[in-house]
């Protein structure tokens, strides 16, 4: 099997693993905040263990730091909000919106950037509003769900924005690292404030202790380095084609596991669909766009 081959393998699993994230955030019993507290050190530990036997550099310079680590706050938000989303509906619904972050991050870009607005993104946005119209119309009982989805789906489109900022200057797994380092710190002061620590916090037990374990190492810390890692073989453009697949390997996994409880009407699909194939038409008409400027 040559290199190219185990690219595609690895990429496709990490993606898989994405998918599974939204399924382990229904299986455990922890309040989000909790659960994304848990989440963020471990995968802390991992990644620091990781750059120190690579001898990934933790000197960035001060400011850097504190800038990403201000991007490690909205990572943790996204976070809360993604999984408060699958509690308050399911997994199905959470996914389906979460296909929304190429339509917040096409806005989101050009504002952080001072760059117009193309039309492909404008065309793209207006294909995947179609879609969330159709997931409303048909979906309004978990509207709770859909706004929290939604909600988590923008944080998304900004951490990618503001992390485009470092990706050429700090090393991926750097900027990870301090990003998960402080979402812990600023969900630990939360929890403070809230006084979750008197008595509130959870401590997870049974399987939600296996659950735990495997979210963060296995499809944070270790999907994160893969990802990075694959992306030595496979251009960028492959690697973002494959993560749009999240959503149906994470819809297609919930049925297997959950059951009935996922099922959803005609509208949902469709309206997930129309969004997903915006998603996957966007890459393509933005490289034609660029091969005519």
């Amino acid at each position: 099997m040559n290199n190219l081959v185990k690219s595609h393998l690895k990429l496709h699993f990490v993606v898989l693993l994405y998918g599974f994230t939204a399924i382990l955030g229904k299986l455990i019993s922890l309040p989000a905040p909790q659960l994304v507290w848990y989440r963020m050190l471990i995968a802390a530990i991992i990644l620091g263990i990781f750059m120190r036997a690579k001898s990934i550099p933790f000197s960035i310079g001060k400011k850097n730091i504190a800038k990403i680590m201000g991007i490690g706050v909205v990572v943790a938000f996204h976070w809360i909000t993604f999984f408060g989303a699958v509690k308050i509906s399911n997994v199905s619904v959470t996914l389906g919106c979460m296909a929304s972050t190429t339509l917040f991050t096409s806005f989101l870009e050009p504002i952080v950037f001072r760059k117009k607005i193309k039309w492909v993104e404008v065309l793209i946005g207006l294909i995947i509003i179609s879609g969330l119209y159709l997931i409303f119309q048909f979906e309004l009982g978990y509207i709770k769900g859909i706004i929290t989805a939604l909600t988590a789906a923008f944080l998304a489109g900004l951490f990618t924005v503001l992390n485009k900022v470092f990706i050429d200057e700090q090393h991926p797994v750097t900027i990870s690292f301090y990003e998960m380092l402080n979402g812990f710190i600023s969900i630990t002061i939360f929890l403070a404030f809230t006084g979750t620590f008197n008595g509130q916090l959870v401590k997870p037990t049974g399987w939600d202790v296996v659950f735990v374990l495997i979210l963060g190492i296995v499809c944070t810390a270790y999907a994160f380095v893969t990802a990075v890692d694959v992306m030595k073989v496979l251009s960028a453009y492959t690697v973002v084609l494959a993560i749009n697949m999240e959503p149906v390997y994470g819809i297609l996994m919930a049925f297997f596991i959950f059951g009935s409880s996922e099922f959803m009407s005609a509208g949902f699909y469709i309206g997930t669909l129309v969004i997903l194939l915006a998603v996957f038409i966007h890459p393509v008409l933005s490289r034609q766009n660029k091969k005519r400027e």
